[in-house]
């Protein structure tokens, strides 16, 4: 067997991770069950945060959703909750998310165009129009600007007679990853994070159903970290907040049960289930060992996740709804507690309703006819997921203790670690692609779009680059493509809104 040859000569993840031909009881052999692994809603939580998972409740399908105007956006929303969607996730404008009202110079081509433009109490009053934010949950992925679109939800909903107790839902507030790999802060460091746990004060005092903030390892992978840096980067951010609540007084038994996460859900689909399950694990080890924390409902790491826009191709677009698939059920398989599942086209645009609609069906299908929902942690005592989760959990863990070393988070982005440790990662991932070494259908492998060489008469790695904007029309891989392009153009001019 050992003689028979292989498509490679060694198997790895993205993320580094060796992949074994085959995995038996050798690979658990050191696995101490009740400390690591346990029972599903019991520490550590490694098979997930509650006894019942999806038995006793589906995951809440919140897509993510907001563009153009307020009316617009409540429109999507009143669209999909009508067809089933269990929650609503508000997306902002940059404008928005930088603290600029739509007519500031500053503003000119992108109000409205990657989210809502929200300006006033009345724009919020006009999203949330005929939904009953008693009855649905609401997360607002906001960070520099939080505390004020915060305020002014909260206005809108007292104006309705809702009660600030009955407010459920999420607000980003997750600075410390704007610093590390989106942008979108206004403040230093330090006087951010007076906000940030000045929020915590807030919701733990006024809105006790509400999560303070949903520390968020979803950009970081977008910017081009590893599975494993995903995890230390988060965590590390996380146990930053908890330091910098402690230090302004609050309680950690007030807020730490109200932190949430935010996770993504990318292509390597054992190595992704297995990182959730590693995630949590370890979180819970922190909290013990870190803060003497044995209240095992501190100890849980409740997480959204979404899946990887930065695996959608422009080319052959409709090849994105099974990358999406198969993400979404990484995602189920791992625990999480909601799920955001893109759309197709977004590679290209902003989401059409067609594709909105198919994103939400790809959840509810997973949910309703495959079965995966019926078992808590189906996949736990593979000997591959307690490996990899194993494997996860200790590179993580190394990653954080490099932190540490360098005096925290604060220290460590001073010192441009965390940006030259995800540009090295982004750089490893692409040269791969490049190389042949990680395929992508459609783009480096099996290519059939207009104006490209299919797969055989072609290079591995040729043409992998799965953005399309910079092209001559003539030269577009795809009908879609050519589509796009004109659109591109006029939202970038301020135009026209970038909707199809």
């Amino acid at each position: 067997m050992s003689g028979e040859p292989e498509r490679k000569r060694e198997f790895t993840t993205p993320s580094g991770t060796k992949v074994q031909r085959v995995y038996g009881p050798g690979d658990v052999a050191g696995i101490d069950f009740e400390r690591m692994i346990g029972s599903p809603g019991e520490p550590p939580f490694t098979r997930g945060v509650h006894p019942t998972m999806y038995r006793g409740r589906l995951w809440t399908m919140r897509q993510y959703s907001g563009y153009g105007t307020a009316a617009e956006t409540n429109a999507r929303f009143r669209y999909l909750l009508e067809r089933g969607q269990t929650g609503l996730s508000l997306a902002f404008d940059l404008p928005t998310q930088m603290g600029f009202d739509s007519d500031d110079p500053m503003a000119e081509g992108e109000v409205g165009r990657v989210g809502v433009a929200i300006d006033s109490l009345d724009d919020m009053r006009v999203v949330f129009r005929e939904i009953p934010l008693d009855a649905v949950s609401v997360s607002m992925t906001i960070n520099a600007t939080a505390p004020i679109l915060l305020a002014l939800l909260v206005a809108a909903a007292e104006e309705r007679g809702i009660a600030r107790a009955a407010l459920s839902g999420t607000v980003q507030n997750d600075i410390l990853k704007e610093y590390i790999a989106r942008g979108t802060y206004i403040y230093p460091p330090e006087p951010s994070l007076r906000l940030v746990t000045d929020l915590f004060e807030f919701c733990s005092r006024e809105l006790p159903r509400w999560n303070s903030i949903s520390v968020s390892g979803y950009h970081i992978r977008e910017a081009g970290s590893t599975a494993a840096q995903e995890i230390a980067f988060t965590l590390a951010n996380a146990l930053a907040y908890i330091d910098a609540g402690r230090a302004a007084g609050l309680d950690p038994s007030r807020f730490i049960a109200r932190l949430s996460f935010f996770f993504n859900v990318h292509n390597q689909f054992l190595e992704e289930i297995a990182k959730f399950r590693a995630a949590r694990r370890l979180w819970a080890h922190l909290l013990g060992e870190r803060y003497g924390i044995t209240d095992p409902t501190l100890l849980k790491l409740r997480f959204h996740a979404q899946t990887a826009g930065s695996t959608l191709t422009a080319q052959e677009p409709r090849n994105n709804i099974v990358r999406v698939a198969f993400q979404a059920m990484a995602a189920a398989l791992g625990g999480a507690q909601s799920l955001h599942t893109n759309s197709y086209d977004e590679a290209l645009s902003l989401p059409s309703e067609e594709a909105a609609l198919l994103a939400l069906r790809t959840q509810q299908v997973l949910a309703h006819e495959t079965g995966i929902a019926d078992s808590v942690d189906p996949l736990g005592g593979s000997y591959m997921i307690e490996r990899l989760t194993t494997e996860l959990e200790t590179r993580a863990a190394a990653i954080l203790a490099e932190i540490d070393a360098m005096g925290g988070v604060l220290a460590a982005l001073g010192a441009g670690y965390f940006h030259r440790e995800i540009a090295a990662a982004a750089y490893a991932y692409q040269r791969a692609i490049e190389s042949g070494e990680i395929d992508v259908i459609g783009v480096n492998r099996f290519a059939s779009g207009t104006g490209e060489r299919r797969d055989e008469e072609q290079p591995r790695g040729a043409g992998a680059v799965a953005v399309v904007a910079a092209s001559p029309a003539g030269e577009c891989p795809s009908e879609a493509a050519r589509w796009a392009l004109p659109v591109s153009a006029a939202a970038a001019s301020a135009t026209r809104n970038h909707l199809p």
